[in-house]
């Protein structure tokens, strides 16, 4: 019966990695597949390299938060069942629907249903899961705002790029061995700048698997059924084999229906955001990637908003129109990664102040309003089906 179960247990883990997979596959390689700069099979490869890595080595604090600190009952096998289900099957709902949601936040939602019910949930672990929740957002809002403000201007004119026919890199086979050079159409600030895209995507990875391999795993572990190790692995090829399959729709929605962020924009989010959640892992914080990646968006528009007004004129007059469209303002001449254009002249970016506002975008020309309004409602609809059915199983069930 024992073996019944743990086969059971081990079944739904990777039912709930699976959705993981195809949840945050999306987040980190979104923009990288919708620009063209990776297949979808060289993304979901990467992201189970990089998700096992950052379950090895930083999510093993997050795997300890979440195994035995928020609830004081004893996991079981039935018990850990239970919780990985409700996880699953409410990433599974948002998988779907085709759009990411906080994992993150559901495990933790299903975990608080099963203390609120038994009432034995850690309300000073919580508290400080819910701080760093509210914490997180506003310093990725504030962190994408300086670089919005002061720095974005300049970050396009040295990022733009223009992505050329034919292979990056070829072999040159004329000498004894085989040495790599540049493709035939490919110049040395196109190589970078491919790379650069590539290599935040796969510290998105990272960061995610830092955060979320824990979520498919923690309660078996809670529960002894697991060691450490053999979590973080199962974890991980969950992960793996979700990103080779449902993530495809995910990265579809991020990468070309959800909004025409240029890609410099989505570096920037993704750089800012993923350094925030892995150092939220390494505190034993599980963090909403999610949540903290649309601040951050929200945080760039702002600050490239105000470009427009001076400090100084903004505390005499009114405060400027401000609009997250604001980041595609220079995105027609200085085109990203996979743009039609060529690289720009360097030129000094406009003072403060001297921008003018006509030149900045609606939101709706960044966002499609209806794809976005689903998003937002899913991120806060997905936890909450979790820790609801989490709550009145564990309340009206004798498990």
């Amino acid at each position: 019966m024992v073996e019944a179960l743990l086969v059971v247990g081990l079944a739904v883990a990777v039912f709930v990695g699976f959705n993981i997979g195809g949840s945050s596959t999306g987040v980190a390689f979104g923009p990288a597949v919708g620009s063209g700069t990776v297949s979808k099979a060289t993304a979901a490869a990467l992201m189970t390299v990089f998700a096992l890595l950052g379950g090895w080595t930083v999510g093993r604090e997050v795997i300890d938060t979440l195994g035995s600190d928020i609830v004081t009952t004893a996991f079981t096998l039935e018990i850990s069942i239970g919780v990985l289900f409700f996880v699953g099957f409410a990433l599974f709902l948002s998988n779907v629907a085709g759009v990411p949601a906080s994992t993150s936040m559901t495990a933790v939602g299903a975990m608080a249903g099963l203390g609120l019910a038994r009432g034995t949930l850690n309300w000073g672990e919580m508290g400080r899961i819910v701080t760093w929740w509210l914490v997180s957002p506003v310093l990725a809002f504030w962190v994408s705002a300086v670089v919005g403000r002061y720095y974005y201007p300049r970050l396009v004119e040295w990022f733009a790029v223009t992505q050329t026919e034919g292979s990056l890199v070829v072999l040159d086979r004329s000498g004894t061995l085989p040495r790599p050079e540049l493709g035939p159409n490919t110049t040395p600030r196109e190589l970078v700048g491919t790379l650069l895209v590539v290599g935040i995507g796969c510290y998105m990875a990272f960061s995610a698997g830092a955060s979320n391999v824990a979520n498919a795993v923690a309660p078996l572990y809670g529960s002894g059924d697991l060691e450490m190790s053999q979590a973080i692995l199962l974890g991980g090829g969950a992960i793996g084999l979700g990103a080779f399959t449902i993530a495809r729709r995910t990265m579809d929605t991020v990468g070309n229906d959800l909004t025409d962020l240029p890609l410099l924009a989505a570096l920037v989010v993704a750089a800012v955001s993923s350094t925030i959640v892995t150092g939220l892992s390494a505190l034993g914080v599980p963090a909403s990637f999610v949540i903290i990646a649309t601040m951050s968006i929200v945080g760039l528009g702002w600050g490239r908003a105000t470009r427009t007004v001076t400090i100084a004129d903004a505390r005499e007059g009114d405060p400027p129109a401000v609009s997250v469209g604001a980041l595609a303002a220079e995105a027609d001449e200085a085109p990203t990664v996979g743009g039609d254009g060529g690289a720009p002249d360097a030129t000094d970016a406009p003072p403060i102040g001297s921008e003018d506002r006509e030149s900045i975008p609606d939101a709706e020309d960044l966002f499609e309003p209806a794809t976005t309004a689903r998003v937002i409602f899913l991120q806060n609809v997905v936890p909450g089906i979790a820790t609801v059915a989490s709550f009145l199983l564990f309340r009206f069930v004798p498990l």
